[in-house]
């Protein structure tokens, strides 16, 4: 069953629902839920020997228990890049990407809610995690996908059961059709924007650099971001370990976009508090598509919160991006283009002394390497 004291509320104007209803966002301002949780105490170290080797094994810290649709999603690898940089390995999830960490929540707590069906939309790999766990769960799903989304992640799709629909346009049409889907009656939208339940998934992604870190954390998490999933759950779980006392100084979140798609880093460097009127590249293509987000609807908090950090924006060209993707599978690791944009922004830059994290998000299989 839901634990019952998580509650939706609207971070904007404070509005509240209840975390059975379908309600997937605010119905004042139309904007993005937040989850009314907080972990139980108990985490140690020592505490978590001998749990599930799954992101599962951090119970007191997780909105949902019990679960029925695990794939044994988590607990990816920790390994060097350099004396500085070590590379978190997220594409050797299930589905071959991060966002399981917040897809196995989604589809977990849809099945305990029982819809007459799912929704989803994604540039690719949340799609494909929708699919693969409502497809462990049992449950009817429609994953939306922009024009131009790489066959081999469609093809993902499909194998799942799901029901494949591409629409004209890039991202923010895709996402429009996807939520105009998600009104209908009876519909559960596994958003993994608008529903925090995803940020409560991803936010293992910290947990596990604590726990394989020895109880600390890098100085420095550097993630990339489009709607900002991985770098909010990332916040999300440096705040939880600062108030659990496991943690005695947060790291710096560094935030990394593609050159060609960049509103948030343009409204960050500019002082802004929220998306610039009009931002550099709203509709231009980028081979980092899983970051290529004109409009995120999180994007005060993602500012927010890399501000709050100490941390900064950085931003990678086209050429950074081909270079970043073929220098890490000449070291071994075989990374979607936009899983390398991290790497790109970091490998030939002099960063503040210190620990460093890139994520390397989802797998080469999913795109092929850069023309």
């Amino acid at each position: 069953m839901l634990m019952t004291m998580a509650t939706y509320h609207c971070p904007r104007d404070g509005t509240r629902s209840a975390t059975s209803a379908l309600t997937w966002r605010c119905p004042v301002c139309r904007g993005p839920w937040d989850l009314d949780f907080a972990p139980a105490p108990g985490l140690t170290p020592n505490a978590l020997a001998g749990r599930t080797d799954s992101l599962w094994r951090y119970e007191e810290i997780l909105p949902l228990d019990a679960p029925s649709v695990s794939l044994g999603e988590g607990r990816t690898p920790l390994v060097p890049l350099t004396d500085t940089v070590a590379a978190k390995l997220d594409y050797l999830m299930p589905t071959l990407s991060f966002k399981d960490r917040g897809a196995v929540m989604l589809a977990e707590l849809a099945r305990r809610l029982g819809p007459d069906r799912v929704v989803a939309d994604s540039s690719g790999n949340a799609g494909t995690s929708v699919a693969a766990y409502c497809a462990r769960a049992a449950l009817p799903c429609t994953v939306y996908v922009p024009e131009g989304t790489s066959p081999k992640k469609t093809e993902q799709i499909r194998a799942h059961g799901a029901r494949l629909v591409t629409v004209p346009g890039g991202r923010e049409a895709t996402a429009r059709a996807a939520r105009a889907a998600a009104d209908e009656p009876g519909t559960f939208y596994a958003s993994h924007v608008f529903n925090p339940y995803f940020l409560h998934g991803t936010k293992t992604y910290a947990y596990e650099l604590w726990e394989d870190l020895g109880g600390r954390l890098p100085d420095a998490l550097v993630v990339p971001v489009g709607n900002g999933t991985l770098l909010l759950g990332a916040a999300l779980a440096t705040a939880e370990l600062h108030a659990l006392g496991l943690i005695t100084a947060r790291p710096r979140l560094i935030a990394v976009q593609a050159e060609a798609v960049s509103p948030l880093a343009a409204a960050f460097h500019a002082g802004a508090d929220d998306l610039l009127p009009a931002g550099p590249g709203d509709a231009a293509a980028t081979l980092a598509e899983g970051i290529a987000v004109p409009r995120p609807p999180r994007a005060r908090q993602i500012l927010a919160a890399v501000r709050e950090s100490g941390g900064t924006f950085l931003t990678v060209g086209e050429e950074q991006i081909r270079d970043a993707q073929k220098d890490l599978a000449a070291r071994g690791f075989y990374v979607e283009t936009t899983g390398v944009a991290c790497w790109a922004a970091v490998r030939d830059r002099a960063l503040r002394p210190g620990s460093v994290v890139v994520p390397l998000c989802g797998a080469g299989a999913k795109t092929g390497m850069a023309g």
